[in-house]
């Protein structure tokens, strides 16, 4: 039996297709989130990549910001649970979620059967998000996928003492205008990404195991950063960007075996 999640975030669209809701037949990141074709996208790749079709699928699940606006659903379920379904199905024992993706970051807390304990979102500012990252990266003339080996030669992080975008722009040119080294700034910039994650998690208690999920866990410098913000072993997920996707799929197998 086949089931689908489809995680529609504000920057990319995540299809995870599930096989007996034990192996992972196909996964894929469109880099086009919700009102564009970014879902329409990552499903035909997720059916490329399986040799599967629509048909195939028992039940979908939708999940993510953009997850109403996509209709072929069965279900929608909210990205909370998602992530903690995803996590919990790769790592049992996890306890904490950091999740930073596009658009916002979330910190989860598991009990030990992965249900939801508590939550927090930030959702109102792109500070400490991937967003803020790209942006980082457009005025240190580099890109979000080389911050990480600039970071790993710093010699101390830069100050990046705002917590808001614009602001932390113009602390960065003026880092720049006094001659500060690219690598300290732009760990000074992972630095502040993990602090703001961090100040979501201290809000409840952060337990081990802990592990990251969303596109920024891919930023090894981000994840270093929390680690020693945290003096904790911080685990990445499998394929951190489709972990909701992946929990969606696992919730639509549950679906799938009601109906069974």
């Amino acid at each position: 039996m086949y089931t689908m999640g489809i995680d529609v975030g504000s920057a990319s669209s995540k299809v995870v297709i599930l096989k007996d809701g034990k192996e992972v037949v196909a996964a894929y990141v469109a880099q086009v989130g919700t009102g564009t074709s970014g879902p329409e996208q990552a499903l035909n790749e997720a059916f490329k990549q399986s040799g599967l079709s629509q048909q195939d699928i028992s039940k979908t699940v939708a999940t993510g910001y953009g997850r109403f606006a996509f209709e072929d659903a069965d279900r929608q379920i909210s990205e909370i649970s998602c992530h903690a379904k995803g996590v919990h199905f790769q790592f049992p024992n996890a306890r904490t979620i950091i999740d930073i993706g596009g658009q916002d970051a979330k910190a989860i807390r598991l009990d030990k059967d992965g249900n939801v304990k508590q939550f927090f979102m930030n959702d109102k500012c792109a500070a400490g998000t991937g967003r803020f990252l790209d942006v980082m990266a457009r005025v240190l003339e580099t890109t979000v996928d080389h911050l990480a080996e600039y970071s790993e030669k710093a010699e101390f992080p830069a100050s990046i003492s705002s917590t808001c975008t614009v602001f932390a722009e113009s602390e960065v040119i003026s880092q720049l205008a006094k001659g500060e080294k690219k690598e300290n700034i732009i760990a000074g910039v992972h630095k502040s990404v993990a602090s703001k994650a961090l100040a979501l998690a201290y809000r409840g208690v952060i337990e081990e195991d802990i592990v990251m999920s969303g596109g920024v866990a891919l930023n090894a410098g981000v994840v270093k950063a929390i680690a020693d913000q945290t003096g904790m072993k911080i685990t990445v997920a499998e394929n951190p960007q489709t972990i909701g996707a992946l929990g969606a799929a696992l919730f639509a197998y549950e679906e799938a075996l009601k109906d069974h």
